[in-house]
């Protein structure tokens, strides 16, 4: 079964899949026997690699005891994004005659082998007539016509006889796949593909072939890879929060703070890491996320700390997902003392640490950073930055509050290039700046504390 959804991974899409057997023509669902089901994102679908998800269902108590193997497969596909075109040239030569006359009238088609293994036609050649030797018109489009997500899909070339009453007769056929097609043509240019006829071979004594196909080229044009093809190649995301513990926060015991945590309310900081984490988390494998706070003192230290895990467990800095998070952010609150500065550069250089033993294109590395304020190392924050632009890492920021975050949205290099005091620019822009205050009015949400 297929269907189209759109996908968006700014949001998290959960998705409810429900199994039934089959016992006829009946209208009423319930009518039918439940075999189980199963609640997944769509996210961890898309993220899957090499485009297969793989999830257990959850069954009915009935079958628990009998059955507990049952597994639901869903296979995904990027539609229309491609930009990755191809152009293919081929002729036949020595094809077997099929006409009267001692000549055939030879055209080609392609087709590609689906997720249930059989075959779809994508391309369809014109009519040669009264040859055994056609050249056909080069066949061009988009290489997802071919291949889907997956560069190893077979491809059926057939090469057949056309007739009048529309009874073709098959000259003969190959397998192969877009991989080999690229391999072989880059290389020795043009390739040959021995057509072999299924029923002569069975029935004839050394039969060899029924002509060639001749790959005379094969051009794929560069693409630019959409963020679902990196998904796909299995590249992992690791997530990353770091918190701002400063005490323009104001104390969590102050109703008026930002860390403040009320009955039945999230404040600021939670809705944050809610809301990001729990679209990161479905794209991290092991869902173990590092958490990180700063400016703040952490007894019987006097001194301020602007690098601290939130577990305060070195050897394990580890959270259990989106929860974990918020529990060891918790726990913090109950043991930090609130302090300041405000410095960024530590938590940056952090992860740009791990980031920069990654550069194979198998990780990327988001660091969440929540604060309430201003910057107060912000050249050193700058060339923190510009030095991590050539690493595989992104950097969110979410100003929490009705501060002032003037220097936040400089970093987010929108509109300018980002460039330090001593002229060394960033090779891209890797920090995008959100108030997270403008993000609650714009959606309605009401459940945090006053600002007032």
């Amino acid at each position: 079964m297929k269907f189209t959804l759109d996908y968006q991974f700014e949001e998290r899409q959960e998705l409810k899949f429900t199994v039934y057997d089959w016992d006829g023509e009946k209208k009423n669902l319930a009518d039918h026997d439940y075999l189980g089901s199963a609640l997944v994102s769509l996210g961890e679908i898309v993220s899957a690699k090499y485009s297969k998800f793989e999830i257990p269902l959850e069954l009915p108590k009935k079958l628990t005891t009998k059955t507990t193997n049952s597994t639901l497969v869903v296979y995904s596909e990027e539609l229309g994004t491609s930009q990755e075109t191809f152009q293919l040239t081929v002729n036949g030569r020595g094809l077997d005659k099929k006409d009267f006359l001692g000549k055939s009238d030879p055209f080609l088609i392609v087709s590609k082998q689906t997720d249930d293994s059989e075959w779809t036609q994508v391309f369809l050649t014109e009519v040669i007539k009264k040859t055994l030797d056609p050249d056909w018109r080069p066949i061009a489009g988009q290489v997802t016509a071919l291949t889907g997500k997956n560069p190893t899909r077979k491809l059926l070339f057939q090469v057949y006889d056309h007739d009048k009453d529309e009874k073709h007769d098959l000259i003969g056929q190959f397998e192969t796949t877009l991989e080999e097609l690229k391999t072989r043509t880059k290389q020795s240019g043009t390739t040959s593909f021995p057509l072999i006829n299924p029923k002569k071979k069975e029935k004839k004594k050394g039969y060899e072939n029924s002509g060639t196909l001749n790959i005379v080229s094969f051009k794929v044009d560069e693409k630019n890879f959409t963020f679902v093809d990196y998904l796909q190649s299995g590249i992992q995301l690791h997530f990353t929060v770091a918190i701002d513990f400063t005490a323009s926060n104001k104390k969590p015991s102050d109703p008026n703070s930002l860390h403040c945590i009320l009955p039945n309310q999230d404040n600021q900081y939670i809705l944050a890491i809610k809301s990001v984490g729990n679209i990161i988390q479905d794209y991290d494998t092991d869902k173990f996320f590092p958490a990180l706070g700063f400016g703040a003192k952490i007894p019987p230290s006097t001194e301020v700390t602007h690098e601290f895990f939130l577990n305060f467990n070195p050897q394990n800095p580890f959270c259990n997902g989106v929860e974990g998070i918020l529990e060891a952010y918790q726990t913090a609150l109950k043991t930090v003392r609130l302090s300041g500065p405000t410095y960024f550069a530590p938590v940056i250089n952090h992860c740009a640490k791990f980031a920069n033993t990654y550069k194979d294109g198998s990780n990327y590395f988001v660091l969440l950073i929540i604060t309430d304020g201003m910057i107060c190392d912000l050249e050193a924050t700058k060339e923190a930055v510009i030095a991590a632009s050539s690493l595989p890492l992104s950097i969110i920021i979410v100003g929490v509050g009705e501060e002032d975050f003037s220097s936040m949205e400089f970093l987010d290099a929108d509109k300018r290039v980002l460039k330090s005091s001593t002229g060394i620019v960033a090779a891209r822009d890797i920090v995008q700046f959100v108030g997270m205050i403008n993000i609650l009015k714009l959606s309605k949400f009401n459940s945090y504390p006053s600002m007032s």
